[in-house]
């Protein structure tokens, strides 16, 4: 299969924008590819946004944020405290924070939420990182949850046995609010990682997937 080094940066290419509406999103979607990132030796610069956490969720967050991103040049983590579930009904005071945010970071590459995804504060969280970043790189993750939403992703980061257990970890260990439900065990996160692995055909089975609706190969 075809594909384009994540370890060979071109100049400029350092600075990561990870938006995730609640405390875990970003590290469910891509903490094995910022792992991945960070940890290559590469300067990267990282804005961690979080928009919706909440007294113990907020302190899991800005822990597990670290944790991630230990290996950064930089981390500037934001936790903001929209009202969890209602994001559209939020929509104007988030639209205001995207522009201002549009103001103070210039990222090469934005994570953010899977457009389809059918939670709601997922979904505005997608139109709004596409409505206030036009120009730029921008990879949709994806949440496993009872929706039942998960798709076709076509783009593909392989992970080694240490990253894919590394990501684990740090989910489990982090948000200990989460360990009550059922969706949020071990094996579901492994197995999201294998399935991904065997359609990216990864090296060693592991991979994390995105969704990329529009890429410029230079």
């Amino acid at each position: 299969m075809l594909g384009l080094s994540l370890d060979r940066w071109r100049p400029g290419a350092e600075r990561l924008l990870c938006l995730g509406a609640h405390s875990d999103d970003i590290e469910i979607g891509c903490a094995g590819t910022l792992l991945r990132l960070t940890e290559g030796g590469g300067p990267i610069e990282v804005t961690w946004v979080v928009f919706s956490a909440e007294e113990r969720r907020e302190q899991e967050a800005q822990e597990s944020a670290r944790a991630v991103l230990a290996s950064a040049k930089s981390a500037h983590i934001e936790i903001q405290r929209f009202r969890d579930g209602f994001f559209p009904a939020q929509g104007e005071a988030i639209k205001d924070y995207f522009e201002a945010l549009k103001q103070r970071v210039t990222p090469d590459l934005i994570f953010t939420h899977y457009r389809n995804d059918l939670h709601q504060d997922h979904r505005l969280i997608a139109e709004l990182t596409w409505n206030t970043f036009r120009d730029h790189l921008i990879l949709e993750y994806e949440i496993p949850k009872y929706d039942g939403d998960f798709g076709s992703p076509n783009v593909f980061v392989p992970l080694d046995e240490a990253q894919c257990r590394r990501k684990i970890d740090l989910l489990l260990t982090h948000f200990a609010s989460q360990r009550d439900r059922r969706w949020f065990s071990e094996d579901l996160f492994r197995a999201v990682l294998r399935v991904r692995g065997m359609e990216a055909n990864a090296p060693d089975g592991y991979a994390e997937a995105f969704y990329g609706r529009k890429v410029v190969l230079l």
